[in-house]
């Protein structure tokens, strides 16, 4: 099944923190990552920006079993859970898994929140622009023209982003 994730962080050494969750995401399988791009906050705007990518992996794993992992890979690289939107040393969200369709007390998948946020259509558009919303009926290339968000999104520059791509 390909599951693709989205990976931030506005805390700290962001990149490094990424990349140390991209690290611990590619126990789940293979994968493959987007570029790192820097993004203004959404949803709580009084705080650092962000670093953000998007990663698909190839996993046998089941979604809950996927949701504890990534949680516990959160909780390692420092992740708390203090303010809804607020800073964090690393935020790992499951967009899509296949076209299955979750919604339970513990996860909604796809994430309900994908049509709106530029910082993750730009980077799933880089790796996936003919992907289909298996409840929006949408190609994430035309939730990217649609979406309203006016945050900014840039590619961000760094000497070492070989890492994300291995």
């Amino acid at each position: 099944m390909n599951v693709y994730f989205s990976v931030g962080a506005n805390v700290g050494n962001r990149e490094r923190y990424i990349k140390d969750a991209i690290s611990s995401l590619k126990t789940l399988g293979e994968i493959e990552c987007s570029s790192l791009y820097e993004t203004t906050p959404w949803g709580n705007l009084g705080q650092e920006n962000f670093l953000n990518a998007v990663c698909v992996i190839e996993t046998d794993k089941k979604p809950a079993e996927i949701l504890l992992i990534i949680k516990s890979i959160e909780k390692g690289l420092g992740r708390k859970r203090i303010t809804k939107w607020g800073p964090r040393t690393i935020d790992i969200d499951i967009l899509f898994y296949g076209d299955v369709v979750i919604h339970t007390a513990d996860l909604i998948i796809p994430h309900p929140h994908i049509s709106g946020r530029k910082f993750v259509l730009v980077p799933l558009n880089e790796i996936a622009s003919n992907l289909v919303h298996p409840v929006l009926k949408k190609t994430v290339e035309q939730m990217l023209r649609e979406c309203k968000d006016k945050g900014e999104v840039k590619l961000w520059q760094s000497g070492d982003l070989l890492l994300l791509k291995a």
